[in-house]
């Protein structure tokens, strides 16, 4: 659709999500509209497409398993908490003086999120499991939590090669032409200044304390109120599931929490192997069957659901081999777990249906299409930063962005004789701008999950900090650009 009413849906959804907080509404409703535009504005058939597109959200295998890892994150969090692992980790966290202090509590998530950079919903998942204990020990409000743990995702992701995330790049490189993607990479990786800020910032904020906006009334809240939460918040976790007490009799272990975690965070890049080589193989050896070529066809889908299936296997055999729950209790344990993640599941499934709906109207096409007329060689680099930001602001996806952004702003600096490594590091970083703040982004919700936040008051409170680091990023294309 080349209209502007395609970026309604997407921008309609996000403002009312804000707005009333409903977040299942709204993005019911911008899927609603989106379907109603292109059904010529009939509301009717536009709300029997709406309605199917939430049931071909399941379509999709992908789709299907991203949906199935999220509820199953709710399972292994009860199990580690009923067997007295989140509390012996606690107990060992602050026996080695760590987590003490709320600066402490914040350098164990931000150092967390940098070890674990395979997959950013599985950064997400271990940084809430392992910091939100501490942090509530220490009053530090959930939003604040939440971004630590949404800042250290798709920015740490995307500043290393050696995972699904550079091997995606490289691919999209490689179709436009370029012989050696992995050098181009390397070399754009130090200019992607909006993840490196975006990291720098978090740390400056974790070390000093000094919040501004939103999130320095929230930080105000809970250290003087207590109150990790705001009033009438709706954490994106059952009260249920976080508060899981542990076992009566039973002596907390922290092995009882770290054993599964490790398993998860190996399991994530050994799923992207074998995907990746089962892949290849298929292909009757078109693509060569290099380290990098096959974890960038790995399935990522089903390498994190994978991950999270063997950690709640081996926490239930953990578990019943030291008799600390029956078999009885392991499965019990499994159902309200995942039971508890029902709204975030349900967040999800209409997340990827407003993305298909911003596919079948052509939003990120149309944005690019509109922007396209005015890139000029020395601007090229910010301006294409913005629109990708914008684009995945809107859709709520990074990799889509990348797949839209690069096939127009590599032959366009190819043709003008620009920095290609500083426009790939802009496209990179604007795709990422929107991965880490946007309402509808599968990691923004995954961040609310796992540290069990208020979805909302975690977006507006991040914003602000995120919109920071776009405008200094947007400064640094622009003066660099010029300089070419």
């Amino acid at each position: 659709m080349d209209s502007w009413a395609a970026i309604l849906p997407p921008l309609v959804a996000i403002v009312l999500a804000i707005a009333t907080r409903q977040v299942i509404l709204s993005l019911f409703l911008g899927i609603w509209m989106g379907w109603s535009i292109l059904n010529g504005m009939n509301i009717v058939s536009g709300l029997a497409d709406a309605i199917s597109s939430l049931v071909n959200v399941f379509q999709s295998s992908y789709n299907t398993k991203v949906i199935l890892f999220s509820a199953l994150v709710g399972s292994l969090i009860t199990l580690t908490q009923r067997s007295g692992g989140v509390q012996g980790f606690v107990e060992w966290m602050q026996s080695l003086k760590l987590g003490n202090t709320k600066k402490s509590a914040g350098l164990v998530a931000w150092f967390t999120g940098l070890v674990v950079f395979v997959e950013s919903s599985i950064t997400c998942l271990v940084v809430g499991a392992v910091s939100r204990p501490l942090a509530d020990k220490v009053k530090m409000s959930r939003e604040k939590l939440s971004y630590i743990c949404d800042s250290t995702s798709a920015p740490v992701c995307i500043l290393i090669p050696l995972n699904a995330w550079g091997a995606y790049i490289m691919g999209l490189l490689a179709q436009q032409g370029i012989e050696k993607p992995l050098p181009l990479l390397l070399k754009a990786i130090p200019l992607n200044f909006y993840a490196i800020l975006a990291l720098g910032l978090t740390l400056v904020i974790i070390l000093t304390g000094k919040d501004f906006g939103p999130m320095k009334k929230a930080e105000k809240r809970a250290m003087e109120q207590g109150k990790l939460l705001a009033d009438g918040a709706i954490p994106m976790i059952s009260s249920e599931v976080i508060s899981m007490p542990a076992k009566e009799g039973i002596t907390p272990k922290k092995r009882n929490m770290i054993a599964p975690l490790v398993v998860m965070i190996l399991m994530m890049p050994l799923g992207l192997y074998i995907t990746g080589r089962a892949a290849i193989q298929e292909k009757g050896g078109e693509i060569a069957m290099s380290f990098f070529n096959i974890m960038g066809e790995g399935s990522g889908a089903t390498a994190v659901l994978w991950a999270v299936l063997s950690a709640i296997f081996v926490a239930g055999a953990l578990y019943l081999w030291q008799k600390i729950l029956s078999l009885h209790e392991v499965m019990d344990l499994i159902l309200k777990g995942a039971g508890g993640l029902v709204p975030m599941a349900v967040i999800m499934m209409l997340a990827f249906a407003i993305n298909s709906t911003c596919n079948e109207l052509g939003t990120g096409k149309y944005v690019a299409s509109v922007t396209e007329p005015f890139l000029k060689p020395g601007l090229i680099p910010a301006i294409l930063f913005v629109v990708s930001s914008f684009i995945a602001f809107s859709t709520g996806t990074s990799w889509g962005t990348f797949g839209i952004m690069m096939p127009i702003g590599v032959p366009l600096i190819l043709a003008t004789g620009g920095s290609l490594p500083l426009t790939v590091s802009a496209i990179m970083g604007g795709g990422v701008f929107g991965d880490h703040c946007s309402p509808i982004s599968d990691t923004t919700v995954i961040s609310s999950m796992a540290t069990a936040s208020d979805h909302i008051d975690h977006v507006k409170t991040q914003l602000p900090y995120a919109l920071f680091v776009a405008g200094i990023t947007t400064i640094l294309y622009l003066i660099i650009g010029m300089a070419f």
